[in-house]
């Protein structure tokens, strides 16, 4: 069955394959699948990349979707009040359910010890206001309720949610800290992967050196924008490609590293109620913390700070 909707503001100026997976509560993989039947913005047909600046758009509503089983999948609360949490999500554990992947993932976890987040922020999205790559560990935020996601959702949206990871690189910067400021897309030779090209979305990546020494590098890296795979796509676009990446390095993985080196290690925002500015940390896991153990100089550079800082300012 066909249906028409408002285009709410924050949405306008995005691509239609997001508009419609915000509309639909569906991935943007199904949106791009609706555009097959016509997608109608202002009574014209759109394509799937192009940027819509119209009032109301029309599309087929896709089937329900499999109803999200809640699974027991391991992750931490890092904080939680009764509007959002701030989770940690170990290596190896996919975001959300999708193409070839339906059980054991983040958000049916959440689902197994939070259950009345089931439908919050779409189907089979438990809350959930953004994601990471299944081997990149660290935090994510979560909404309790459709109103604090639809804020958190436009706080992303207008960057107001920064997000830091850090990374160890093959290769020492020459520089302590750059910008990296390419666009990126999809490539189209090979699926799964990204690409920077001119002819993609506006991409920006900050970087700060922690450590460097025997070809490697301890990246503290902060997103601006928050396109897929960014950070390393934008970093093997400058010779320095993170640790253990398997698509996008040709390097040998680090002594004592089985996995990618990169980990989501603090959040912080203002809380989308009281206003009070947040600050959550996510230590190093074990895994990554051993592979830096034989570069005392790299551990060094850590320091542990509180687990969630407060501010009012």
């Amino acid at each position: 069955m066909r249906e028409r909707f408002e285009i709410p503001a924050e949405l306008v100026g995005e691509r239609a394959d997001k508009i419609v997976a915000t509309l639909a509560g569906v991935s943007r993989q199904i949106a791009r699948s609706l555009f097959a039947g016509g997608v109608v913005v202002d009574s014209r047909p759109v394509e799937p990349d192009e940027r819509i600046g119209g009032t109301e758009i029309e599309f087929e509503r896709p089937l329900p979707t499999p109803t999200l089983e809640p699974e027991v999948v391991p992750f931490q609360v890092r904080y939680e009040d009764g509007h959002l949490l701030v989770v940690d999500k170990p290596a190896g554990v996919v975001v959300h359910p999708g193409a070839g992947r339906e059980g054991r993932t983040l958000a049916a976890g959440l689902l197994m010890v939070y259950p009345e987040l089931e439908g919050v922020g779409g189907e089979r999205r438990a809350g959930l206001v953004h994601r990471l790559d299944k081997e990149t560990s660290g935090l994510l935020l979560v909404a309790r309720s459709e109103e604090i996601h639809a804020r958190l959702v436009k706080d992303l949206a207008a960057r107001r949610i920064h997000r830091q990871y850090l990374a160890l690189v093959h290769g020492e910067m020459e520089m302590p800290t750059g910008t990296i400021d390419a666009p990126i897309s999809r490539d189209p030779t090979r699926p799964t992967r990204q690409k920077v090209s001119p002819e993609g979305r506006p991409s920006r990546t900050h970087y700060r050196v922690r450590w460097q020494g025997e070809g490697l590098a301890l990246l503290e890296v902060d997103l601006e924008t928050g396109r897929t795979h960014q950070i390393r796509v934008h970093l093997a676009a400058i010779g320095h490609p993170v640790a253990g990446d398997r698509i996008y390095s040709r390097h040998g993985s680090a002594k004592g590293l089985r996995r990618m080196f990169l980990h989501a290690s603090r959040l912080r925002f203002r809380h989308p109620l009281t206003e009070i500015e947040l600050t959550v940390n996510s230590p190093l896991p074990a895994d990554l913390e051993r592979a830096l153990a034989v570069h005392p100089g790299a551990v060094n550079s850590l320091s542990d700070g509180p687990a969630v800082g407060f501010s009012s300012t």
